[in-house]
C-alpha cells in the first residue's frame, strides 16, 4: 500500500500503478473524445448544497428501501464487466464486500465469475446484501432467458436490462490496445468459447466491439421489455435512459424502475451528464416507479445531490474497481465505507437526519453570469 487512502482518487491512482495498461484503460476510458466522461464528474460541481442548521444531527439514518429490500445506504454497486482482470477473486470479492456492507450489487452479464459463485460469495458474507442481474439481450433469446432463470433460481432479486448498447461505443484506448480478455479468463456464464469471449478472431479492433456485433441483438425495442416481463417474475428495471420521453414510455410498459445512465460515458459521446437529465426523468415518471442514477459519482456530496434531485439510490462503478484492484475484498470494503461516511457527514452538515429528509430544496444550480 502506497499510503493512506482518503478519497476515491487515491484508490484510482494506486490502481493505475498496479493494473496492466490495457486493463486500466478498459476500466477507465469512455467513448470517442471522452467529453461525456468528463461531464459526468463535472456536473456535480454545477450544484450547490444549501444546508439547514440547528437540526440535532447526532444520529443520521442512511438506510433506504430499494425494490422492496432494505439497504444500509442509498449507494449500490453498478455492473462492471470482467472484474477478475482487477483481482483474482473478481466479482466474488466484490459480492462479499457488498454483503458485509448491507447494500446491493448488480452483477454484469459479462462477469468473470458465475451467477452461482457470486451468490454463494454474498451468502457466505453473512451480511444483508442483495444481488441483481444486469442483462444484455443476446441474439439467442433462449440463451438470454437461461441467464434470467439461473438468477431466479439462485436468489437474485431483480433484472436490470441494458437498453443503450445495440452496438458497442467507440473506445479509442481499447481499439489501440486491441483489447481482449487475458487468456486465463472468460465470461464465466457462457459455455462456448465465442460467447465466453475467450477465443475469437477480433482483427485490429477492440475485441469487445466485435463480440457485441456478433452476439448482442441490435433489434431490441420496447416490445422486448414486454417479452422479458412475460418470462420472469423478477422486477425489471431499464438501464440506460437519458430523457423524459423514454422514461414515460418505460413506465407505460410496466417497468419496475429506471436507471438513468449513459453507460459510464462508454457508449455515445456527447450525451448529457446523467445528473443533468435526472430531474427530467423524475418529472416524467411522476412517482410511478423508482428512479436510480449512475455516472461520475466520486464523493458523498455527489450522492447527496443526486438524492436531492430525485434519485432513490445511486450506483457506483469505477470506484469499486479501483478498490478491488488495490486490495481485493478489503479494498472494496474500504471504498464502500469511505463513501458511506462521506455521505453521512454530508447529510449531517446539511441538516438531514434521514434519507427521507433530503429534498429538492437542498440543492441550487450554480448561476453563471457573463461579465461582457
Amino acid at each position: 500500500m502506497s499510503g493512506q487512502r482518503v478519497c476515491v482518487s487515491d484508490f484510482e491512482e494506486e490502481a493505475r500503478k498496479v493494473l496492466p495498461k490495457a486493463v486500466y484503460d478498459y476500466y477507465r476510458s469512455g467513448a470517442d473524445q471522452q467529453v461525456t466522461l468528463a461531464a459526468n464528474v463535472a456536473a456535480f460541481n454545477r450544484w450547490y448544497l444549501v444546508p439547514r442548521v440547528l437540526r440535532d444531527v447526532s444520529t443520521v439514518d442512511l438506510s433506504v428501501s430499494v425494490l422492496g429490500q432494505k439497504l444500509s445506504m442509498p449507494v449500490c454497486v453498478a455492473a462492471t464487466a470482467m472484474q477478475r482482470m482487477a483481482h483474482p477473486e473478481g466479482e466474488t470479492a466484490t459480492a462479499r464486500a457488498c454483503g458485509a456492507a448491507g447494500t446491493g450489487m448488480m452483477l454484469s452479464s459479462w462477469a468473470t465469475s458465475t451467477i452461482e459463485e457470486v451468490m454463494a460469495a454474498m451468502t457466505a458474507s453473512l451480511g444483508s446484501g442483495v444481488l441483481w442481474l444486469q442483462l444484455y439481450i443476446y441474439k439467442d433469446r433462449e440463451l438470454t432467458l437461461s441467464l434470467v432463470r439461473r438468477a431466479e433460481a439462485t436468489g437474485y432479486r431483480a433484472v436490470f436490462v441494458t437498453v443503450d448498447t445495440p452496438y458497442l461505443g467507440r473506445r479509442f484506448d481499447d481499439m489501440r490496445n486491441r483489447f481482449k480478455l487475458p487468456q486465463h479468463l472468460s465470461m464465466s456464464n457462457f459455455s462456448t468459447a465465442s460467447l465466453a469471449f475467450s477465443e475469437g478472431n477480433y482483427g485490429n479492433d477492440s475485441g469487445l466491439a466485435v463480440y457485441v456485433a456478433n452476439a448482442i441483438d441490435p433489434t431490441l425495442c420496447w416490445d422486448d421489455i414486454t417479452w422479458l416481463k412475460k418470462h420472469t417474475r423478477l422486477p425489471v428495471i431499464v438501464k440506460g435512459v437519458l430523457n423524459g420521453e423514454d422514461a414515460a414510455q418505460a413506465v407505460s410498459y410496466g417497468v419496475d424502475g429506471i436507471l438513468v445512465s449513459n453507460h459510464g460515458a462508454r457508449q455515445l459521446d456527447g450525451v448529457p451528464a446523467t445528473l443533468d437529465v435526472l430531474e427530467d426523468v423524475v418529472r416524467a415518471v411522476q412517482g410511478r416507479c423508482d428512479v436510480y442514477m449512475d455516472g461520475g459519482v466520486r464523493r458523498g456530496t455527489d450522492i447527496l445531490k443526486a438524492l436531492a434531485l430525485g434519485a432513490k439510490a445511486v450506483f457506483i462503478g469505477r470506484p469499486v474497481l479501483w478498490g478491488l484492484a488495490c486490495q481485493g475484498e478489503q479494498g472494496v470494503t474500504e471504498v464502500l465505507e469511505l463513501i458511506k461516511e462521506e455521505l453521512r457527514l454530508a447529510m449531517a452538515l446539511s441538516g438531514c437526519r434521514s434519507v427521507s429528509e433530503v429534498s429538492r430544496s437542498l440543492v441550487r444550480r450554480v448561476e453563471f453570469t457573463s461579465r461582457m
